[in-house]
């Protein structure tokens, strides 16, 4: 994930424009040492905000509580982008909360960088390093755990089998070329084919992340970021793929003032079968269900296709999971949190209550749903793994890939352009 320096001035400045003033934070840990009553209060900073993992979580919660009577767990939910700007203003105050939600990487490694994150590698021992390996590497740094997953997954295309079968689409499209034929179909069918989240740009650039993996490669990615420079043939080239797609008007109307999980945004979209995909996460129909109505037995999975002449393989797939990490010098009563949200008992909870994908070996029997196994399967057969690029990168690079694809696709920036400022960030951050 290379390793980039934490940068303050960068920190400050992304709070500024994220209008988070220090004051405006609320204090984080401040009751984890116990006050008189002999209580220990820990504050969990998580993202789950649609149903059922809000309450599910929330139960769970309350569970821990009872079983350990001196400890209060309060609960702060954020959606996903605030709670990165929140994140961000937090760790340039240099104070985070107790408990609070990582997808590892570049981000994880700036608040290790700046003394910020407690080393759980001794305190999560030996139950930590049971966990699922793949699930555990995003939260590795110089061979030193600092967060224990929840969930692994990937990326891929949630499509409405009866809107394919109504435009004479047979199967999944395996090529690019053929998911452009796939996009017409939809579009002379009378069905809008995409459904995107324009207005909170990481869902965009889930599409550019994996057209470069298809066009470059998946190492090539990691090696651009260690380079600082995506100047290159493949990547310019995964933006053309892009810009074509853009060019067939793919999208449900308004794409790019809509949210991701709002009741008129890119879930509800398609799972009121107002669209017919949309390129999302192993979450994905928990959250169609919780938006819109949800698809049902109509709900398929696909991986995202090969690009012909591409050195990137199908197999190869993007994606990550959530983990939680802990401040620096959290009380023991953090631990066990993990420890307990780590349990067999509580990672079947997760699966059959939330579709999340396990990380605990012994609960993979509690997956049901097909298409959560479908993911799985992909998972189990995959050549190669890139993290979430806004995770992976330094918090600056990957919030410009996010800026720039988003100009990409509304029209505003060239390939060119988009290879060129990621580039120029890149070489920038310190």
């Amino acid at each position: 994930m290379g390793d980039p320096a934490l940068s303050r001035r960068g920190f400050l400045a992304a709070s500024a424009v994220a209008g988070l003033g220090m004051t405006a934070l609320t204090a984080c840990g401040g009751d984890s040492d116990g006050g008189s009553s002999g209580t220990t209060t820990i504050e969990w900073w998580n993202i789950s905000t649609t149903e059922p993992t809000k309450s599910v979580w929330a139960a769970l919660a309350r569970k821990f509580e009872a079983q350990n009577p001196t400890v209060k767990v309060k609960i702060v939910q954020l959606e996903n982008d605030a709670y990165k700007s929140k994140m961000t203003a937090l760790t340039s105050s240099g104070k985070l909360p107790d408990i609070f939600h990582t997808w590892g990487g570049g981000v994880l490694r700036q608040q290790v960088d700046a003394g910020l994150v407690e080393d759980l590698t001794d305190r999560a021992k030996p139950w930590g390093d049971a966990l699922l390996p793949v699930a555990r590497e995003p939260y590795l740094i110089d061979d030193k755990a600092y967060g224990v997953p929840f969930d692994i997954g990937m990326i891929g295309f949630w499509y409405n089998k009866a809107h394919f079968e109504k435009a004479g689409i047979g199967e999944p499209p395996t090529t690019w070329s053929g998911f452009l034929d796939a996009v017409r179909k939809l579009k002379s069918a009378g069905i809008t084919p995409l459904a995107l989240a324009g207005k909170e740009k990481w869902p965009g650039m889930y599409y550019w992340a994996y057209l470069a993996m298809r066009t470059a490669g998946a190492e090539a990615l990691q090696k651009a970021y260690e380079d600082k420079d995506f100047t290159g043939a493949p990547f310019v080239e995964a933006g053309e793929h892009m810009r074509e797609l853009v060019g067939l008007q793919p999208f449900q109307k308004g794409f790019l003032g809509a949210a991701y999980s709002s009741p008129t945004g890119q879930a509800a979209s398609v799972g009121n079968g107002k669209a017919a995909m949309e390129l999302m996460g192993q979450w994905a129909p928990v959250v169609q269900a919780d938006a819109g109505k949800g698809l049902g037995k109509d709900l398929g999975f696909f991986p995202f296709p090969a690009v012909e002449g591409g050195r990137g393989a199908i197999t190869e797939v993007f994606g990550g999971g959530g983990g939680h990490a802990l401040r620096r010098g959290a009380p023991q009563a953090a631990v066990d949190f993990l420890k307990f949200f780590a349990s067999e008992a509580t990672d079947r909870e997760l699966v059959e209550k939330t579709g999340v994908l396990p990380v605990v070996p012994a609960a993979e029997s509690a997956i049901a749903d097909p298409n959560i196994k479908a993911v799985q399967a992909e998972l189990k057969k995959a050549t190669g793994f890139q993290l979430y690029l806004d995770q992976a990168y330094a918090p600056a690079v990957g919030q410009e890939v996010n800026d720039s694809v988003a100009a990409l696709i509304s029209g505003s920036k060239s390939p060119e352009q988009v290879a060129q400022s990621v580039t120029k960030t890149a070489k920038e951050e310190q």
